[in-house]
């Protein structure tokens, strides 16, 4: 299978900071070959940064399949790559604007250059989150494969693996569901998972998700936790991940440290994120890097994580309630 390439200064884009850094939970990383493969938007790619260009393969796609879809109009998988990693912002502009005002974002970024927001699909997007409640991302990445694999479409085989679609939110509705992901592992969050699925239906599924795109941010987060389960820390990752709001800021254990160590000092050796903390936090977020605070932290986000150090991707998890307050970790980071 030809590889095709996508027009991108890979200075631009890091798929290793950037794929691995807790915003999406369905690509794998072959060290051997240095390839990644994965699923969004009903589609298994294989990418690769390769000879200075970023290059992918298409393994198989639910795109013009459906009988719904105009058999005479031909998926353009580039412009949803370029979409998903949001190519159209000029990322190494905002680096320099975000390095001159933070000291601390200027020495990040040598190593974590460029970080991409992925812009992600709302549902998929939501109920990954959900299912990283209180959790590590070895075990998150796990349940998310478990709800395509019992509720998604099969979209290929490739290499003695089956891959599937992410779920349809009408999927997750029924009443059923809950007891059959109970059974499956999910503990509480299967409850979490069915209820604010009926929820979305009953508001009207996928377009609930564009009004909220449409919304103020701080609006679209108090809609989202409406939901069952979703507290703010969750709701932000929403709003930053998939609903566009990019001055949306989740605030976790690692984020909570950043800013009490190198901004906040008045805030160190608090046991829990209340929730003056957690707006106040996001507050000074936004105010130093302004519209984009979001996408700007989350380079420190993944600076601060060793598991770019360590290779350890147990370590690499928003590890916090619904509500955003620090919980027990399964390990301990030095």
């Amino acid at each position: 299978m030809a590889w095709k390439k996508l027009l991108c200064n890979l200075r631009e884009l890091q798929l290793m900071g950037t794929l691995s850094g807790g915003q999406s939970f369905r690509w794998t990383h072959n060290k051997e070959n240095n390839e990644w493969i994965g699923v969004f938007s009903k589609t298994v790619w294989k990418l690769r940064e390769y000879d200075g260009d970023l290059q992918y393969q298409v393994i198989g796609s639910l795109h013009n399949q459906s009988k719904k879809s105009n058999k005479n109009k031909n998926t353009d998988y580039s412009k949803l790559l370029e979409d998903y990693f949001r190519l159209d912002v000029n990322l190494g502009q905002y680096y320099k604007e975000w390095s001159e005002k933070d000291e601390l974002f200027e020495k990040a970024c040598q190593q974590f250059y460029g970080i991409r927001m992925l812009q992600q699909e709302p549902v998929e997007n939501l109920f990954s989150f959900i299912c990283s409640q209180n959790n590590h991302i070895s075990r998150i990445s796990t349940m998310v494969e478990k709800l395509c694999t019992h509720y998604g479409e099969k979209i290929c085989e490739y290499e003695g693996d089956t891959y599937y679609a992410f779920p349809e939110v009408e999927k997750l509705s029924v009443l059923g569901v809950e007891t059959e992901l109970r059974n499956l592992g999910f503990g509480y969050r299967a409850k979490f998972i069915q209820k604010s699925a009926a929820q979305i239906v009953e508001w009207g599924g996928e377009e609930w998700f564009l009004s909220l795109q449409d919304m103020k941010y701080k609006d679209a987060k108090v809609e989202l936790m409406k939901l069952h389960g979703i507290g703010p820390k969750v709701a932000d990752c929403i709003c930053l991940m998939s609903l566009n709001h990019l001055e949306a800021l989740p605030v976790d254990t690692h984020v909570y440290q950043i800013a009490a160590q190198n901004y906040l000092p008045h805030l160190r050796g608090k046991k829990n994120v209340t929730e003056k903390m957690y707006t106040e936090i996001g507050d000074h977020f936004r105010m130093l890097y302004g519209d984009m605070a979001g996408w700007a932290h989350t380079v420190l986000f993944c600076a601060d994580l060793k598991k770019f150090q360590q290779r350890d991707t147990d370590t690499c998890t928003r590890d916090n309630d619904s509500n955003g307050k620090p919980t027990k970790k399964r390990k301990k980071v030095s």
